[in-house]
């Protein structure tokens, strides 16, 4: 099968679906994102999607700040590596190309400036 890069809107609902099912299957996020979501998660789904749309495709669809959201959460240096790994092994499932490298990227800044605010050591000592 050829991948195609992320390109529209239909693109950015994969991602954010095949993702976000692969969290909510996964032992060691679905603890974090579960109790804060509850029942919600096809608004949250919806909110990722216009998140990752205005991110890659400049839609302009998500005004607010999601750092807020955040840093609440219990999350160490094992949750973002874990996130990481997945949103990764979705890109590479599903998509090459310059935004799908762009996505990349994104995560990877997502999570260190996460990181830095809480003050999550990039590497266990």
């Amino acid at each position: 099968m050829t991948k195609e890069d992320i390109l529209e809107q239909a693109d950015i609902l994969l991602l954010v679906n095949t993702f976000y099912k692969k969290v909510r299957e996964d032992d060691l996020l679905v603890r974090i994102f579960d109790p804060v979501i509850k029942d919600d998660w096809d608004y949250h789904l919806k909110r990722m999607t216009d998140f990752w749309s205005t991110l890659l495709l400049y839609t302009h669809t998500f005004k607010e700040d999601p750092m807020p959201k955040h840093l609440p959460l219990p999350l160490d240096k094992e949750h973002f590596d874990r996130w990481l790994q997945l949103f990764n092994q979705t890109i590479d499932e599903l998509f090459e190309g310059v935004v799908a490298e762009n996505a990349r990227k994104r995560a990877n800044s997502i999570a260190r400036i996460i990181k830095a605010v809480k003050k999550i050591p990039e590497e266990l000592a």
